[in-house]
C-alpha cells in the first residue's frame, strides 16, 4: 500500500513538470509567471518526496537543481510585482 502512496505522488509530481512545460510550449503559460514557476516547484517537491520512499542519487540532484530554478523563478515574479506596485 506505501508503495502505491509514492508512485501517486511522484507521478503528481511528473505530470505537474511535464503537464508546466507542455503548457509553455503551447503558450498558455509564460517562463517567468506565477503559474509556470508553482508548478514546476510543487512537482519537484513531490517528486523529492517519491524519491524519499525509492532513492535515486540523479534523479534526487535533478529534483534539487528543479526546485533551485524555480525558487529563482518565483522570486522574480514577486521582486518585479513589488517594483511594478512601487
Amino acid at each position: 500500500m506505501i508503495d502505491i502512496l509514492f508512485d501517486v505522488i511522484g507521478m503528481t509530481g511528473t505530470f505537474l513538470v511535464v503537464g508546466a512545460f507542455f503548457l509553455l510550449q503551447l503558450e498558455k503559460v509564460a517562463p517567468d509567471g506565477l503559474k509556470y514557476n508553482l508548478m514546476n516547484l510543487s512537482g519537484a517537491i513531490l517528486l523529492l518526496i517519491s524519491l524519499c520512499y525509492n532513492f535515486n542519487l540523479a534523479s534526487f540532484v535533478i529534483e534539487l537543481f528543479w526546485i533551485a530554478a524555480s525558487l529563482i523563478g518565483l522570486y522574480k515574479y514577486f521582486k518585479a510585482r513589488k517594483l511594478q506596485t512601487a
